[in-house]
């Protein structure tokens, strides 16, 4: 046998993965981490069933904004039919049987809390109509009950006008009106507060985990000491951040999904008029922003206590001042400008509330989507520089 034909044969050199697909190798196995570590956090995931599911039921079906089950006295001087027939319109279900108190009584029922409303009808209230004379009511109003007080104050108005139009017209039919407004609730038909509130919840529970999941995790981390361990894998910080928002706002879209389709739709029927994956695709753009949010809290805290104080106010403001709660235009106009500046949030409200409630398509909220793509690349880059010195030292 010849000296070449003993030489063993070189096995052939398998070419280098590339550096993008060592990136991506890394950013797998930290998310396949990172999503067992939320599987071994029992109260985390008894948070999350509980956020996208009971949480969005009760506050939808428990928070309403109509005007139901009021209570209501009235202080009735006149004891005439008009008045009697004022009394007995204002009955369920938007009002409690209206109970008849004396003048004296109603700083007393009203100071108790038994009474939102108080009607006091004078003396000679019908003979001053059916006189021609202008008669007058007075309506008291518990505006503690902010909500409730405007939407029945103006129920009791209308009722009040339609029984007067009514007795003077002698007969139970709406008399003709020099114009004839008709009224059409768009995206809303039946006015329920459970189409607006059940949608708002969802965002909202996305905002919350988002920053505490991913917050959460950092803290953890370093708390436990295992970020040490990070520090000695041939990882870089960019990956570790992506795996972590990754992960993190996997878990919240799933359960978003699940939450629109299940607790939304099925349990609570309120119908989703827009595109269900367009809506989670603005909402991977919003969670990637907002986790990286959630990791810079990270990075400015030392301990869990120090997270939840920072979280806690940050996550307050973004939604108080989001427009999911109240209106952006009631708020001053130099707010507005600053929360669409520094907040993804309006712009993730703004998005959902097209594509969920108007049934928008993507040539409608590409605005939105571009300016979550801007803050979150602005939020990500603040993030990383902060990530790199506080937990690499570079």
């Amino acid at each position: 046998m010849s000296a070449e034909t003993s030489r063993a044969t070189p096995v052939p050199a398998q070419p280098p993965l590339s550096g993008l697909r060592v990136h991506l190798a890394n950013i797998w196995q930290l998310v396949i981490k990172e999503l067992r570590s939320i599987r071994a956090d029992p109260v985390m995931l008894i948070l999350l069933v509980y956020s996208f599911s009971i949480a969005v039921y009760t506050v939808a079906t428990g928070a309403s904004t109509e005007a139901k089950n009021l209570s209501v006295g009235i202080v009735d001087e006149d004891r005439s039919d008009l008045s009697r027939q004022i009394r007995n319109a204002l009955n369920p279900p938007l009002f409690k049987s209206a109970v008849l108190i004396g003048a004296r009584e109603i700083d007393e029922e009203m100071d108790h809390g038994r009474l939102v409303f108080v009607l006091e009808i004078p003396p000679s209230f019908q003979a001053d109509l059916l006189s021609g004379r202008r008669a007058s009511v007075q309506l008291n109003v518990d505006a503690t009950a902010m909500t409730q007080a405007g939407n029945g104050a103006v129920y009791i108005q209308s009722i009040i006008a339609q029984e007067v139009t009514n007795f003077l017209a002698g007969r139970e039919t709406v008399t003709s009106a020099p114009v004839n407004v008709v009224i059409r609730a768009k995206f809303n038909p039946n006015l329920d507060s459970a189409w607006f509130t059940s949608v708002m919840q969802v965002i909202n529970s996305i905002t919350l985990l988002t920053v505490i999941l991913t917050g959460a995790a950092l803290i953890r981390e370093r708390e436990q000491g295992t970020v040490e361990h990070l520090l000695v894998m041939p990882v870089v910080p960019t990956e570790i951040m992506l795996a972590k928002i990754i992960a993190n706002g996997l878990v919240i879209l799933v359960a978003a999904g699940l939450s629109l389709a299940l607790v939304v739709q099925w349990w609570l029927q309120v119908p989703i008029a827009g595109s269900l994956t367009l809506f989670l695709a603005g909402a991977g753009l919003y969670v990637f922003a907002v986790a990286a949010l959630g990791i810079m809290l990270g990075t400015l805290a030392t301990t869990m206590g120090q997270f939840g104080l920072l979280a806690i106010p940050i996550l307050v403001l973004m939604q108080l001042l989001s427009g999911s709660s109240t209106p952006m235009e009631s708020m001053p106009v130099w707010l507005q400008y600053t929360m669409q500046v520094i907040s993804p949030t309006p712009h993730f409200v703004a998005f959902a509330q097209g594509v969920l409630y108007r049934g928008a398509g993507l040539s409608v909220v590409w605005l939105q989507l571009v300016a979550l793509i801007v803050i979150g690349g602005v939020y990500f880059t603040y993030a990383l520089s902060r990530f790199r010195r506080v937990i690499f030292g570079d």
